[in-house]
């Protein structure tokens, strides 16, 4: 009996639950330690530079590792080296809730990193290999509740824990509590996931090499410059940025000249809306984990917060940004392919609203209505782009275009901690409401930037080869519903 062909055609939520414990657990990674950073600083005698590493490592494996993992998972399986990822990430987590010292957590914040690569982009692939028509579409949506929800919840959940002070672990139990719900989602796996592989194809080194020295040089001074007041070599790493970038891109075009597959199959983006989703799914992120950011120092810093008071205003992005996942399909029903243009408008619309709020010096309660719009135009903006650029994917490069997607998502949350993070303490020295309302213009434009290139998403065309584009408004089914059978 075909279980694999039932799995396909009738599937439970069950498997969906097990990637969605994966995905959150990264998400949530990424935010949570920021409210614990005080704590661990005390705790472990730590430096400034050192609290940076805890925060930034992690995005830094986790952006440089993304598209590799993404060619293991074609060659091993993706379930195989989704649940092999898991185990790095919860061996990881248990390093970090035990380190002794500052420099431990650092290491096992970058091999969290290195665990969440192998996680995240893998997600999305997997969901494809189980979920069809409506199915799909809910699926997505959900993904995309998820990872906002770890987001918007990651102070919040972290406060919790710290007040709560579980067993005497103080900050460690932030990292502690990814132990159960990580090994559970490695129980569950195996049974419930298929482990489909994508065209078989090997790891060129020197382009893995190239593409993960243009990731880190571009990163690295990205993440210290500022700190550092940008010394000599932060130019320079700059620069190799860029001539290693373009030794990528040459890697590739020789790859494909000579009949392989390169870490990026162009063949995978010959869709626009592909293309076009990819960079909004970019600016839209260096939007997103800058605005947590600033919004957690503003909260505390300015305001006078505590870590679980801050987290329960954090609940006002959170509770519309669910609200606006669970409408997509509605909204997307009377506006097609202007779905994801009008989120993204509804999200800058939240931050010139909060910008009038702050430079009134108006109360926290009247800082709502820019938070409420906020979160409701990201859920609608985010999930509906999901949509737009996975639905009209061909199965064979599924694996590509969501490790691209992945990808940007990490370079454009540190990119946007980065710059929004150097405006914001830039305008510290007049005052916490001078930084954030600065930030909240420059947020305010990225958003708009998202609103006006969604705006060039097109729906989906069918063609002899399957659907080329993808519609934000109506997930298509993957082609060739008699997908190839799950193997291992």
């Amino acid at each position: 009996m075909d279980t694999t062909h039932e799995l396909r055609n009738e599937p439970g939520w069950g498997p969906l639950a097990v990637l969605m414990g994966g995905i959150f657990l990264v998400v949530l990674d990424f935010f949570i330690v920021n409210v614990a950073l005080p704590s661990l600083q005390t705790d472990l005698h730590a430096t400034s530079s050192g609290l940076e590493w805890v925060v930034a490592g992690y995005g830094l494996t986790f952006a440089a590792l993304l598209i590799a993992a993404v060619r293991l998972g074609e060659r091993w399986g993706r379930r195989r080296v989704y649940v092999l990822g898991i185990g790095v990430f919860v061996l990881a987590s248990a390093a970090c809730g035990a380190a002794p010292t500052i420099e431990t957590l650092v290491a096992a914040r970058l091999a969290q990193g290195v665990g969440g690569a192998m996680v995240s982009p893998l997600v999305l692939a997997l969901v494809r290999d189980v979920y069809a028509g409506g199915r799909l579409a809910r699926a997505i949506g959900i993904y995309s509740a998820v990872m906002g929800l770890a987001a918007a919840s990651g102070q919040l959940i972290g406060g919790a824990l710290i007040s709560a002070d579980v067993a005497g672990l103080g900050w460690r139990a932030i990292f502690w509590v990814n132990v159960p719900v990580g090994l559970a989602v490695v129980a569950g796996a195996p049974r419930l996931l298929p482990n489909r592989r994508g065209a078989a194809a090997r790891v060129d080194v020197a382009e893995l090499l190239l593409a993960t020295v243009t990731l880190t040089a571009l990163l690295l001074p990205l993440m210290e410059g500022r700190r550092l007041d940008w010394p000599a070599w932060t130019w320079a790493s700059l620069a190799l940025a860029g001539a290693s970038a373009v030794a990528t891109y040459a890697r590739g075009r020789t790859l494909v000249a000579h009949g392989l597959r390169p870490l990026v199959d162009p063949v995978a983006f010959r869709s626009s809306t592909v293309r076009v989703a990819v960079a909004c799914q970019g600016l839209l992120f260096v939007g997103m984990a800058s605005y947590f950011l600033v919004l957690a120092l503003y909260l505390q810093l300015g305001r006078g917060l505590s870590a679980l008071e801050s987290g329960l205003v954090f609940t006002l992005v959170a509770i519309p940004y669910m609200a606006g996942t669970v409408a997509v399909p509605r909204v997307a029903a009377r506006l097609g392919t202007r779905t994801v243009a009008s989120g993204a408008a509804v999200f800058a619309l939240g931050h010139v609203a909060l910008w009038v709020a702050v430079r009134t010096d108006a109360s926290v309660a009247d800082l709502a209505p820019g938070l409420v719009l906020a979160g409701l135009g990201m859920g609608v903006a985010l999930t509906s782009l999901i949509g737009a650029a996975m639905t009209g994917v061909e199965p064979a490069t599924v694996g590509a275009v969501s490790g691209v997607l992945s990808t940007v998502q990490q370079v454009g949350n540190t990119l946007g901690v980065a710059v929004v993070g150097m405006v914001f303490f830039g305008g510290v020295t007049a005052g916490y409401d001078v930084a954030m309302a600065h930030s909240l213009l420059v947020l305010a434009g990225t958003t708009t930037a998202v609103a006006l290139l969604a705006t060039r998403l097109r729906p989906a065309v069918s063609s002899g080869r399957g659907p080329e584009v993808a519609s934000s408004a109506r997930p298509a089914h993957p082609v060739g519903g008699g997908a190839r059978r799950a193997t291992g």
